[in-house]
C-alpha cells in the first residue's frame, strides 16, 4: 500500500509542478512532510540539498531519494515512476497531436511564433546570469560590488574558443573552470 501512496503522491507532483524543480519543492514538502509524514522537515531539507546537488531535474532526484528512505528500492521506484509519468503522457500526447496535424497551417504558425521566444528565454537566462557573473549579486538599494574582471576575462576567453577554434563545450567549461580557480586563488 506505501508503494501506491508513493506513486500517487509523485504523480500528483508530477502532474502539478510546472515550472520546474524549484517549483515543485513546495509541493513536495506539501505530501511528504505535511500530508502524509513520511520525513520530518530536517530529513525533507537534507533530500532537497541533496537533489539539488545531484545530477538530474530535481523533483525526479527528490521522488528517488524520498522513496528510498520510506520504502527502500521499490518505494523508489514507485515514487519516479508516479513523477515522471504525467510528463510522459503530456508529451506522448502533444508528439502525437503534433504528428496527426503537423502539416496544417495553424501548427506550422505556432510552432514559427514559439520559435523566437524560446530563443528569447534562453537569451535572457544568459544574460541574467552574464550580468550575476560580471556584477556579482545586487544588494536591495541597487547597489552592486563592481566588476569582476577574472569573469570578464574568461567569458572572453571562453567565446574566442568556441567561435575562432571551435572547441567542445565541455573542454571550455573544464578549462573556464580550471582557469578560474588558479586565478581566484591567485588573486
Amino acid at each position: 500500500m506505501i508503494y501506491l501512496k508513493l506513486f500517487w503522491s509523485f504523480f500528483q507532483i508530477g502532474l502539478f509542478s510546472i515550472g520546474g524543480g524549484y517549483a515543485a519543492m513546495p509541493l513536495i514538502e506539501h505530501q511528504v512532510v505535511e500530508l502524509h509524514s513520511w520525513l520530518t522537515m530536517t530529513q525533507f531539507a537534507d533530500i532537497m540539498a541533496i537533489a539539488e546537488m545531484t545530477p538530474g531535474p530535481i523533483a525526479i532526484n527528490s521522488a528517488t531519494f524520498t522513496g528510498i528512505q520510506v520504502a527502500g528500492l521499490v518505494g523508489a521506484l514507485a515514487a519516479t515512476a508516479g513523477c515522471v509519468l504525467p510528463s510522459c503522457v503530456i508529451v506522448m500526447t502533444l508528439a502525437w497531436v503534433y504528428y496527426r496535424f503537423r502539416g496544417l497551417t495553424i501548427v506550422q504558425g505556432i510552432l514559427a511564433g514559439l520559435r523566437p521566444a524560446v530563443v528569447a528565454m534562453i537569451a535572457s537566462a544568459g544574460l541574467s546570469l552574464m550580468k550575476l557573473s560580471f556584477f556579482g549579486p545586487q544588494s536591495p538599494s541597487g547597489g552592486g560590488s563592481g566588476v569582476d574582471y577574472v569573469a570578464v576575462a574568461i567569458f572572453a576567453a571562453g567565446l574566442l574558443v568556441l567561435r575562432k577554434w571551435k572547441v567542445s563545450p565541455i573542454y571550455v567549461m573544464g578549462g573556464a573552470g580550471l582557469t578560474g580557480v588558479l586565478l581566484y586563488i591567485l588573486l
